[in-house]
């Protein structure tokens, strides 16, 4: 069981908001709620949220824009709450920083299931797959904290961007195929699919180029590799 978490659930309905939190509760998770994009962004600069449930559509910024405000503000975990079950939605969504989409109607046992495996992510450690801390040009790894460092300065990363990176840096530079970057990246999933690679990559590359860390390369139809800055 994972420790109780503060959820911000966000929702225009007020009916779902009362059922997650009624399903969440069960747990011991603490919820806090908006029902409107200006609140929950609001209300996720003030709280500090450990996990964001989000709903699509609402009043105001619609669910899309609320997610990339807190994702620029912040790095807790976004799970996508919607009735939108259309594959361009999920690709969107993923591809602005969600970490998981889960399709209404839903029940508790695959709520609680999600919740848990999106924190895991976060804070995982496992031997077999993390190794210990691993460095490439001016960029360090910390697994047991989840961090990323390029020189003294700490990149704010989801944990989706976490796991492509270091996947990309355990490789020391040689290419990383596709298939097995998205495995890194969503090992919840049994088919990632990889259109989700290229935006959450851009973000990333993004990211590293600002702080003048290692250079993400894209090999067309292959896969990805890291290389040295070359400032």
């Amino acid at each position: 069981m994972i420790r109780p978490l503060r959820i911000l659930v966000v929702d225009d309905d007020p009916a779902m908001v009362g059922a997650i939190t009624a399903l969440v509760g069960t747990e011991g998770h603490q919820v806090i709620t908006a029902y409107d994009g200006l609140t929950a962004v609001r209300r996720f600069r003030e709280e500090h949220p450990d996990l964001v449930l989000l709903d699509l559509a609402m009043p105001g910024p619609d669910g899309f824009t609320v997610a990339g405000q807190i994702r620029s503000a912040g790095g807790a975990p976004i799970i996508v709450v919607s009735g939108e079950s259309s594959e361009a939605a999920k690709v969107k969504a993923l591809g602005i920083g969600a970490d998981d989409y889960l399709v209404k109607p839903f029940g508790r046992a695959e709520l609680l299931a999600r919740i848990a495996a999106v924190m895991r992510r976060v804070g995982r450690v496992e031997s077999g797959d993390l190794g210990g801390p691993a460095t490439f040009d001016r960029l360090s790894l910390d697994p047991g904290r989840h961090e990323a460092r390029v020189g003294d300065a700490l990149l704010t990363l989801t944990p989706t961007e976490y796991r492509l990176l270091e996947s990309l840096v355990r490789a020391g530079g040689d290419l990383v195929p596709h298939l097995r970057l998205a495995r890194a990246g969503w090992p919840a999933e049994a088919d990632p699919d990889l259109l989700w690679l290229k935006p959450h990559l851009a973000r990333l590359r993004s990211k590293l180029t600002d702080a003048g860390g290692p250079t993400i390369t894209a090999i067309r139809g292959v896969g990805y590799r890291v290389e040295p800055s070359t400032g």
